[in-house]
C-alpha cells in the first residue's frame, strides 16, 4: 500500500529558490532508496488562526513562509528502510548539501492513505491539512472525507483529495505534528491535500461550497474543526516535472 512522509518547514522567503535547489539534489537521494514522488509546495494563502496554523505549528519567524511536502513510498516497509539507509550513509548530507532552513523546527510525520479519490498528478495548487482525530472515529472521518469529496469536492473541480491517517508521527523537542493541532489524548494526525487545477478553480469552489454549507444545516464533524490547520499552496518542486 502506497504510503508517504509528509512535513512542514519553516523557509527563510529569502531562501525560496535555494530551498528548490535544495529539493532538486534531495529528490535523486530519495529515489534511489525507493521514493516514488516527491512534491514541495510553498504557502501563498496561509492565514494566522485564533488556535493554530501552520506558521505557530513550526514557530516560523518574521520573513519565513511554511512548506508543505510529502514524499510518495510504494509502502511502509520500502520507506522505513529507505530512511535507515539514508541516515547511516556517511555520504548522505555531503550529497543533500547546505538545507536552507532550520530543520529543528520543521516537523514531520510518516502515514498511511484512509480515503484517497482522484488524482494529484499535474495540479497547479493544493489546499494542504493537518487534523486531530481521535482515533476512536477514524472510521466517521473516512465516511465524512469520502461524502465531501463526492458531494462537495468533486462537483466543484477538485482533481483530487488524500486523507492519510498518522501511523509513525515522532514527538519534538520544540516542534511536533501533535503540539501544532494541540492534539489531546487519543487523537491521532491526520495530513491530508486537496488537488486542484488551479487558485482560481479552488477559490471559486471554495465559495460555492461555503454557500451551500450555510443553506444546510452543519453534519456533526468526528474532530474539533477549531484545531485543524490549513492554508494554500502553490507548486514549487514536483519530481514528476523535474
Amino acid at each position: 500500500m502506497t504510503y508517504y512522509s509528509g512535513s512542514v518547514a519553516p523557509v527563510p522567503d529569502a531562501n525560496r529558490q535555494a530551498y528548490v535547489d535544495h529539493a532538486r539534489r534531495a529528490w535523486p537521494l530519495m529515489r534511489e532508496h525507493g521514493a516514488t514522488r516527491m512534491v514541495e509546495t510553498w504557502g501563498e494563502d496561509v492565514a494566522h488562526g485564533k488556535q493554530t496554523d501552520f506558521f505557530r505549528a513550526v514557530a516560523a519567524q518574521d520573513g519565513e513562509t511554511p512548506v508543505f511536502s510529502w514524499i510518495e513510498w510504494p509502502d511502509r516497509a520500502t520507506a522505513d528502510a529507505g530512511f535507515e539507509k539514508m541516515m547511516s550513509d556517511p555520504s548522505f548530507h555531503e550529497r543533500l548539501g547546505e538545507v536552507p532552513f532550520d530543520g529543528r523546527r520543521m516537523i514531520f510525520g510518516s502515514f498511511s492513505p484512509l480515503f484517497t479519490a482522484g488524482t494529484d498528478r499535474g495540479a497547479g495548487w493544493y489546499q494542504g491539512f493537518l487534523v486531530p482525530v481521535p482515533e476512536a472515529n477514524r472510521q466517521a472521518y473516512a465516511d465524512l472525507a469520502r461524502e465531501a469529496h463526492e458531494t462537495m469536492f468533486a462537483p466543484n473541480g477538485c482533481a483530487g483529495i488524500f486523507e492519510c491517517w498518522g501511523e509513525d508521527v515522532p514527538r519534538g523537542q520544540q516542534t511536533d505534528m501533535y503540539r501544532a493541532t494541540d492534539a489531546q489524548d487519543g487523537e491521532a494526525i491526520v495530513l491530508s491535500w486537496t488537488a486542484w487545477p488551479d487558485r482560481a478553480t479552488c477559490e471559486a469552489a471554495a465559495r460555492a461550497m461555503e454557500a451551500a454549507m450555510a443553506a444546510q444545516p452543519m453534519p456533526n464533524m468526528p474532530f474539533d474543526g477549531k484545531r485543524m490547520i490549513w492554508g494554500g499552496f502553490g507548486v514549487l518542486f514536483d519530481s514528476d516535472r523535474a
